[in-house]
């Protein structure tokens, strides 16, 4: 059976005829397309900038490729915007995941017909409202390191938190929404009219970009998409190989690199810390510190030490505490220990207790060595700290300068590359899934799924239907130039073969069929020249038989046993129920007077004589004899009767082979209605009664009914007949 794709690609058309030149023609106009697209994207930027505009307008070229084009097109015009924007402002490269993301489903919504209504146009600019506004707000706030700076809070964010009470995180998306809406509507109504205004034939040449075969239409291009996989389909498994290739190369240089950042970082702000920390160091009077200790503010020069140490704080922004310690056994004796926003700072000569992470080291700070910096997560933060001794004259250790510097910050970093790595790779993986998925359609998928419909579509029931699907598969055209081509190649002669091969045996089927019907005519003939009155008989029986069979189908009697090719057969063979009287002496086959009960019983053993005559032609036949196993059953079983008072068997009721019980009344009505030496012909509606009388007696009544409401065909049979001159 023909699945609903086989039947819509056997009906479906090639939009174009395809040639070399063609497809060069169609690889050029979308080459166009793309840098004509890329261009409205760059004149669109410009001039909101120019124009000081919220909007950005640099996505109207992406809708119209992905709408013209396809997928591919929408999504390299959306890359290569972002890529060259960011010549110019290197930021906006990150924000390329977006706009591949726009080129994508601006793609679905033109295949989905979304642009070619306000409903849809309506649908899709909520859509890319969502992708631009709300992903964008998600993706910016990534990158700033998981902080909303004031420079990104517009009027409209303030305005929204103000009124609603939302955070500004959800205020800044709010705002972002509303403002995408605008931009997006603008841009999606523009490509929609650029799209009406595009010429047929422009969009044509877009749409045949990539055959590797003649291009097919619509119907059978969702067709050739939607073939059945037990498992998972071709498309699929490339697909997922490509993904899990890129994104396992992706994810290994993701992780080198957040390493190499993450280490670098953490190196970078050790030697910032480790700066400040020893120009501190280098401002300390040694001598002085026990008397900073006990006297503190009170201690001469400890006010102009303190101060430039705050001035050197304040310089770096990225240290978050700059302090001084003594190290003692009972604890950190404060020196110098500067208040900052974060926290106040201990008072001189305070003890402020050892925190865990430094328990390691304090052999060595009480020794007055230089240790490693300190990442600790303690009372005061989770902190990278560094020491630096400041020594005496002498060279003996008086205290340690220490600077913090906050890892939440340096987290934050790391997350903001993580994100702007992960940004730039997944605009970077949508355009190699394209690609690849672009590829693997024209170049495998589509050619093989469109020579599986084509086949399955393929039917032998005529030869118009054969030419014509074999014109199908030829026009296929595919020309990949790969094993698929050859595969292609191995299919067209092959089913040029089969059908030669087919059209062949059945025209040698035709000649064997001719042979077994001539050969059935002159075993009738033998009969005929035997009985005067059996040749003309066993042809008109074929007749009424064939009427009565055709009146049952139509009345849905016996639907599932009336097949075309069983009443073939049963028409074929009638002329064959009567083949035992060949072995009938010729004084009682032709005798003109009543039979003696000797004669009769002579004269019913035609029936078993004619099935053992079709039993030998069966043995002698090899493969179907379908039609002479009926021809059996007529010439065995047609005198039987449906009470089981025939013969030769005495069977009853279905037990007798339906066709035997259809030519049991076509043999009676005929017997009726011929002229016979010894009787007239009967007229129609008298033979016609005595049938009605012998329903469930001689006859099964379905039968009879099946005759009987055919009459006017019988009638026009019994006069054909007799204009034939063979009643």
């Amino acid at each position: 059976m023909r699945s609903i794709s086989d039947e819509v690609y056997a009906g479906a058309v090639r939009v174009q005829p395809d040639s070399a030149e063609e497809r060069k023609k169609g690889i050029a106009s979308v080459v166009m397309l793309c840098a004509g697209c890329l261009l409205l994207n760059m004149l669109g930027l410009q001039l909101a900038k120019a124009l000081g505009l919220t909007l950005y307008l640099d996505c109207i070229g992406t809708i119209l490729a992905a709408a013209a084009g396809g997928f591919l097109p929408g999504v390299a015009v959306g890359f290569l915007t972002n890529a060259l924007a960011s010549i110019s402002s290197p930021f906006t490269a990150f924000y390329g995941s977006l706009s591949v993301l726009i080129g994508l489903c601006a793609s679905y919504a033109a295949q989905k017909g979304w642009l070619k209504k306000l409903s849809g146009i309506l649908l899709t600019i909520v859509l890319l409202a969502l992708i631009g506004g709300a992903l964008g707000s998600v993706l910016t706030w990534l990158l700033n390191g998981l902080q909303i700076g004031d420079d990104m809070t517009t009027e409209l964010s303030k305005r929204i938190c103000a009124r609603c009470g939302m955070p500004p995180f959800w205020g800044l998306m709010s705002a972002n929404v509303l403002v995408d809406l605008a931009d997006k509507a603008i841009a999606v109504a523009a490509a929609a009219a650029l799209l009406r205004l595009l010429p047929r034939r422009w969009l044509e040449l877009f749409q045949s970009f990539g055959w590797q075969q003649n291009p097919l239409s619509t119907e059978a291009k969702t067709a050739a998409q939607q073939r059945y996989s037990r498992t998972m389909s071709l498309r699929s498994k490339i697909l997922l190989l490509i993904t899990a290739a890129t994104v396992l190369i992706a994810a290994s240089a993701a992780n080198i690199s957040f390493m190499l950042f993450s280490e670098a970082t953490q190196d970078q702000l050790a030697q910032l810390s480790s700066g400040v920390a020893s120009v501190a160091a280098s401002m300390i009077d040694a001598s002085r510190v026990d008397e900073y200790v006990e006297r503190g503010e009170a201690a001469e020069g400890y006010a102009e030490t303190e101060n430039r140490l705050r001035g050197i704080l304040e310089s770096s922004p990225d240290v978050l505490y700059l302090y001084v310690y003594q190290i003692r056994e009972d604890g950190c004796h404060v020196v110098f220990d500067l208040d900052t926003e974060a926290a106040e700072g201990g008072e001189p000569g305070e003890i402020i207790p050892f925190e865990e992470a430094f328990y390691p080291v304090l052999p060595a700070l009480l020794a007055g060595e230089e240790i490693e910096p300190i990442v600790s997560n303690g009372s005061f933060g989770w902190l990278l700290t560094v020491y630096k001794p400041v020594r005496d004259a002498n060279g003996v250790c008086r205290c340690y300068a220490a600077a913090d510097i906050s890892m939440t910050q340096v987290i934050a970093n790391e997350y903001a590359f993580i994100a702007k790595v992960i940004s730039l790779f997944f605009g970077f993986l949508v355009l190699v899934l394209a690609l690849g998925l672009w590829l693997a359609e024209y170049n495998i998928t589509f050619p093989i799924n469109t020579m599986a419909l084509a086949a399955g579509a393929f039917a032998y029931n005529s030869e118009t239907a054969r030419s014509d699907s074999l014109s199908r598969i030829r026009e296929l055209g595919i020309r990949t130039g790969d094993e698929i081509e050859h595969l292609y190649s191995a299919l067209e002669k092959t089913t040029e073969d089969t059908v030669r091969y087919i059209t062949d045996a059945q025209e040698k089927s035709e000649e064997i069929n001719k042979l077994q019907e001539g050969l059935i005519l002159v075993l009738a003939d033998i009969v005929e020249s035997r009985d005067r009155y059996t040749g003309h008989h066993i042809r008109k029986t074929a007749d009424y038989t064939r009427i009565i069979m055709e009146q049952m189908r139509r009345d849905g009697i016996h639907a599932d046993v009336l097949t075309d090719q069983y009443i073939n057969d049963v028409i074929r063979s009638a002329p064959l129920h009567d083949i035992g009287k060949i072995q009938v002496p010729d004084a009682i086959l032709n005798k003109p007077s009543r039979l003696t009960d000797e004669e009769f019983t002579q004269m019913k053993n035609h029936t078993n004589a004619g099935s053992s005559i079709i039993s030998r032609a069966i043995t002698a036949v090899s493969g179907d004899s379908g039609y002479l196993e009926e021809a059996r059953n007529l010439a065995a079983y047609h005198h039987e009767r449906w009470d089981g008072t025939g013969y030769p068997n005495g069977i009853a009721g279905e037990d007798i082979p339906l066709s035997a019980r259809i030519m049991a009344v076509a043999d009676v009505f005929d017997a009726l209605v011929s002229r016979r030496s010894y009787k007239e012909p009967f007229p129609v509606e008298k033979a016609m009664s005595v049938i009605r009388e012998g329903s469930g007696t001689h006859f099964d009544p379905t039968v009879v009914d099946a005759f009987l409401r055919a009459e006017d065909e019988v009638r026009r049979a019994v006069e054909a007949n007799c204009e034939d001159g063979t009643e």
